[in-house]
């Protein structure tokens, strides 16, 4: 007995397990800790008597062309030291709270700028996981972090507001004799916002007898908010292509989006269930038609085949089940189209085996109450109609400028984009005064109109003034051209090839129509940044970089002051392109779910940087969006929704 004693102190065995037993009650007794903790800190009472606001902040004073509200000062303006420091500063103004926006206040260094942030929603939505809420593999407060969290580690400001115009006006400071830099900005109340009946309307009155006070009017209230910078991140909208009767489709883009299509599955679930549904109308309500073949549509089809496989057939009669179909409608030849073919094959054998009905080379041509008519051209041209039934129709086919971004297009000179405002390679609005205007993320596409800046680029590099290019001066126009145009960086590599291939009369000169070939081809091959949220997020840690830099070579006196006066409104100098490197996008791959499995697309070299799988594959794809999350406790939420949807399922009940 002994020996067996003496054997298990000695034995490793018995060390791990006394080791993990006290580093478990370790743990667990320093949660508690930090839980009591926080509570004796937080509970208490704060003395808030010496808080005085000042009294532009309480009462602005009107101005501008519309002689609104300029809004020059906050209520919390002045609530330490720290914030009345950053009313000195310069005012940055950003509007929208989408990837780009989050991605620039987190890298933008505190105390640096004065911050105000303009949107309708108080929370930044992680988007990339919209199609698990729709079926409550996550929840919706999983995705959402509050911007204000957001903004105070910079001690900003946020207007729940919708920016409606801009003046580009060429001070801040109207008594320097120019005009004053302001976005107008057009206030919103929940109520608006969500689309629930305004104040006015008799279903939002207080009940007879209620001690409910009515809430202030701010619908139509509009604001001039004053800037130095402006950063225009407002994302971008669904395109409806021409479509008529997408007032019976879903969008996909926020969390109201994302609980409406819940709702709607979960009533066509419960209606289905009843015994007084004839079949006609259970076809109809277990029809789900999804039109995009693109990383959303695949998502949400897969997301939709789980809930019918899991949940639907353990709790719902098993004819719901059985009866059930999932749709899926694309323009292209393949789902995933902008993925390796290695993934697209993937995924369409995958939906193949579990009964994902996919239609390909079709196009929507109608969406109705309780169905959908699409058109498809076989690989002989003839084009055929076809209709089926759906209780639940997801648009979910590219994007369009929002309202503010095409206000702005139609108000700047060169805006020729249809759809979002053209910026140049450091990522300012075309046609505006530079260093003042700066668009990121669906609102922005780098400009690729490398024709319009022909006579620019040879006036720059004809050094000796003949009309023409050597090979020298064909040098340094190439690294102008990737300067200017990084987009096309990867078609002036191998300089000599091509300046032979364009020499067409092999004088060891190109001519300027030569060269206007060479643009005009290259032009052509030029490709767009896709519109994902991982080019929102670079641009948005490159512009804070960049504004870090600035704001410190201002503050050491070595930065040349912006014009102030309106007879001088453009800068002699280009701080932006003296201080700091263009923007370049590095693509770090893409991925989606597709049904307890997930694809990967890499840019990396065959077979390793195009893969799909199972289990593992889905594990790592839920690995990598929580840690793209902005904060622990969005981590924590996630991760918890994740394991509650593993043991017990979905939650099913429609509240």
């Amino acid at each position: 007995m002994n020996k067996a004693v003496r054997w298990l102190y000695h034995s490793r065995i018995l060390r791990w397990f006394v080791f993990g037993t006290f580093s478990i009650v370790f743990g667990l007794a320093s949660a508690v800790a930090i839980v009591l903790a926080h509570d004796s800190l937080t509970y208490k009472h704060r003395d808030l008597q010496k808080i005085s606001p000042s009294e532009l902040a309480l009462h602005p004073e009107p101005g501008g062309p519309k002689n609104l509200p300029v809004v020059s000062d906050y209520v919390e303006g002045d609530e330490d030291n720290f914030t009345r420091e950053c009313k000195g500063k310069e005012r940055l103004v950003i509007v929208g709270g989408g990837w780009a926006a989050v991605s620039l206040l987190s890298k933008l260094e505190p105390g640096r700028y004065n911050v105000t942030l303009v949107s309708p929603n108080n929370f930044y939505l992680f988007t990339p996981l919209l199609p698990s809420a729709t079926v409550g593999t996550v929840e919706p407060r999983s995705l959402i972090e509050p911007i204000r969290k957001v903004l105070s580690r910079h001690r900003g400001h946020y207007v729940q507001g919708k920016a409606i115009d801009v003046e580009l006006g060429s001070s801040i400071d109207p008594s320097e004799g120019g005009t004053q830099r302001l976005l107008e900005v057009q206030l919103v109340s929940g109520e608006e916002k969500s689309g629930m009946p305004g104040r006015g309307h008799p279903e939002a009155q207080p009940a007879a007898g209620s001690s409910a006070p009515p809430r202030d009017e701010v619908k139509d209230r509009r604001v001039y908010i004053p800037y130095d910078k402006l950063v225009v991140a407002v994302g971008s909208v669904t395109s409806t292509h021409g479509v008529p009767g997408l007032e019976h489709a879903f969008h996909l883009k926020d969390i109201e989006d994302a609980r409406g299509i819940r709702s709607r599955i979960l009533d066509n679930l419960e209606i289905a269930s009843l015994p007084t549904t004839t079949p006609e109308e259970r076809e109809k309500l277990l029809s789900f038609v999804i039109s995009g073949g693109g990383p959303t549509g695949v998502e949400t089809a897969s997301e939709i085949y789980d809930m019918l496989n899991e949940d639907v057939l353990d709790y719902y009669p098993k004819l719901l089940r059985q009866q059930a179909k999932v749709w899926l409608i694309q323009s292209r030849s393949h789902i995933l189209n902008t993925y390796s073919e290695k993934i697209s094959k993937y995924a369409e054998e995958k939906f193949a085996r579990d009964e994902v009905h996919i239609v390909t080379n079709a196009r929507v041509k109608e969406v109705k109450q309780d169905s959908v008519s699409y058109t498809v051209k076989d690989e002989d041209g003839k084009v055929t109609e076809h209709e089926v039934p759906s209780g639940m129709t997801l648009w979910s086919t590219g994007i369009a400028m929002s309202p503010f971004t095409r206000s702005m297009t139609q108000m700047l000179p060169n805006q020729s984009h249809l759809k979002a405002l053209l910026v140049d390679s450091h990522l300012r609005v075309q046609g505006t005064p530079k260093g003042t205007v700066y668009a990121l993320g669906d609102a922005s596409t780098l400009d690729t109109r490398l024709i319009d800046s022909l006579y620019d680029f040879v006036d720059e590099c004809d050094t000796d003034h003949d009309g023409r290019i050597s090979y020298n001066e064909f040098q340094k126009l190439a690294s102008s051209v990737r300067k200017r145009f990084p987009l096309a960086s990867k078609h002036f590599e191998k300089l000599r090839d091509l300046f032979e291939t364009y020499d067409k009369d092999h004088d060891e000169h190109l001519s300027t129509n030569e060269i206007a070939d060479m643009f005009l081809e290259t032009q052509r091959k030029m490709t767009a940044l896709p519109a994902t949220a991982q080019v929102a997020s670079q641009e948005g840690a490159y512009l804070a970089k960049k504004l870090n830099k600035l704001a410190k070579l201002k503050e050491k006196g070595q930065l040349l002051p912006s014009p102030s006066k309106a007879e001088d409104p453009v800068p002699k100098v280009d701080l932006d392109e003296m201080h700091y490197t263009p923007f370049s996008y590095r693509n770090l791959g893409s991925l989606a779910y597709i049904g307890n499995a997930a694809a990967f697309d890499l840019p990396l070299p065959e077979p390793i940087g195009s893969f799909a799988g199972g289990l593992v594959a889905m594990y790592m794809w839920r690995s990598f969006y929580l840690s793209e999350q902005v904060s622990t406790r969005t981590r924590m939420l996630l991760l918890s929704d994740y394991i509650r949807r593993g043991i017990w399922g979905r939650d099913i009940s429609r509240i």
